[in-house]
């Protein structure tokens, strides 16, 4: 008997067998490389139309009684990151020239020691916003919960929406779908972090791919609650 030196054990597949799961792994890996990269270039496409004619700068963005500032990296000591200060800024700004009559501050607070909402209402009104016109969401723990949430819960109809230039087409493509008539005004001024810029811009990628998801599914937010009446509150007052 000729030995070949093909023993077939459990632990040693027959080669034929072997081929078909390296042809099967290469079929999966190609699908993957290829779909990967079309879902990103397709949601990027349709989170702009979204957002198309709907974008400005901050000396034309159309005047509404709300302005929204989503939430992002606030540090241990409550000091909101150079990124959120920029949005915040944007809030305070288009306060100030009468263009929005109160500001919804929206972010995380799921944990005693981190409330987004809280610094960035501290931040306002340090500067010099009335602290009855400023409106806490606890519980926008990404864009498209708090999207969802300024429509379900504090009843908004109508408003500016306030983040990076990176970021701005998705949140406001988002708005827009919750039911909104939403514009946005994109911060430029913190390219400087040109690391952190970039991540962000990078991360921004795969977040659309989210958002489509979140989109297609319509699933409720994290968490939504009774309705509020804080952002009618702060526009009567």
């Amino acid at each position: 008997m000729i030995d070949n030196g093909a023993v077939s054990t459990p632990e040693s597949p027959p080669p034929r067998k072997r081929r078909r799961w390296l042809r099967a792994f290469l079929i999966t890996a190609v699908a993957v490389v290829v779909a990967v990269p079309a879902a990103v270039v397709g949601t990027g496409l349709w989170l702009r139309a979204g957002a198309r004619g709907h974008v400005f700068a901050l000396d034309s963005v159309p005047a509404a009684p709300v302005v929204m500032v989503l939430g992002a990296q606030v540090y241990p000591d409550g000091t909101p990151s150079p990124f959120l200060a920029a949005r915040l800024d944007l809030a305070r700004q288009l306060y100030a020239a009468g263009t929005v009559g109160a500001v919804l501050v929206s972010g995380d607070h799921r944990e005693f020691h981190y409330d987004e909402p809280g610094a960035m209402s501290r931040w306002l009104v340090e500067r010099g916003v009335p602290e009855r016109k400023v409106v806490q969401d606890h519980a926008g723990f990404d864009t498209y919960d708090s999207c969802v949430r300024a429509k379900k819960i504090f009843g908004v109809d109508r408003m500016i929406v306030v983040t990076q230039g990176f970021h701005i087409d998705r949140a406001v493509a988002l708005c827009r779908d919750a039911g909104i008539d939403a514009v946005g005004v994109g911060d430029e001024t913190v390219k400087r972090f040109e690391r952190a810029w970039d991540w962000g811009a990078f991360r921004e990628q795969l977040a659309g791919v989210k958002a489509a998801w979140d989109v297609a599914t319509r699933r409720d937010p994290v968490f939504l609650g009774p309705r509020e009446t804080g952002v009618q509150d702060a526009l009567a007052n």
